[in-house]
């Protein structure tokens, strides 16, 4: 038990010694933005290599080729973010390559749009499982989205790039 301490200390140690904030609980901000960690963005370029470290000399591990693609920025160096996807793989990425704009993922095949974030509302689209929709307001359990011209209000827990309690307006 003291070793798996004393190497979690280590660790976390080197990271603040380096300047880059180790994403940890929620509440908490960036080093270099003092903006919450971990927050939403999207991809702002059509492709971004994605780094093993915060760095131009790091290697590249894979590129995000999807422009708008919802992202969870989870640490911060100088201009670099290590970020993730939906399926929690990632790296870090130039600053420059993403955007604040707030987009989501569908994670439900033919997701409804209701007119209103009341589930018995009129249906005023559906979108295919997979799809990049722009996020708008949000209340407790629905965000507001817009996708290929349709618009409409659909349950936050079918959509990924919205925390679960966040409310927007």
């Amino acid at each position: 038990m003291f070793r798996s301490a004393y190497k979690g200390a280590l660790v976390a140690f080197l990271l603040m010694s380096f300047g880059i904030q180790s994403p940890v609980a929620a509440g908490d901000v960036g080093a270099v933005t003092n903006l919450p960690l971990p927050r939403f963005v999207s991809m702002k370029a059509s492709e971004g290599n994605v780094r093993r470290g915060p760095s131009l000399s790091h290697r590249i591990d894979w590129v995000f080729k999807r422009r708008d693609m919802p992202l969870r920025i989870t640490a911060e160096h100088g201009h670099w973010r290590r970020v993730e996807d939906r399926d929690g793989i990632g790296g870090w990425v130039h600053y420059s390559l993403l955007s604040g704009t707030r987009t989501v993922l569908v994670e439900q095949d033919m997701l409804t749009l209701h007119t209103r974030a009341d589930p018995n509302a009129p249906v005023a689209a559906a979108l295919e499982l997979g799809v990049v929709a722009r996020l708008g307001d949000c209340v407790v359990e629905w965000c507001e989205l817009r996708s290929g011209g349709y618009k409409g209000w659909a349950p936050k827990s079918r959509v990924w790039g919205v925390a679960a309690g966040e409310i927007r307006n």
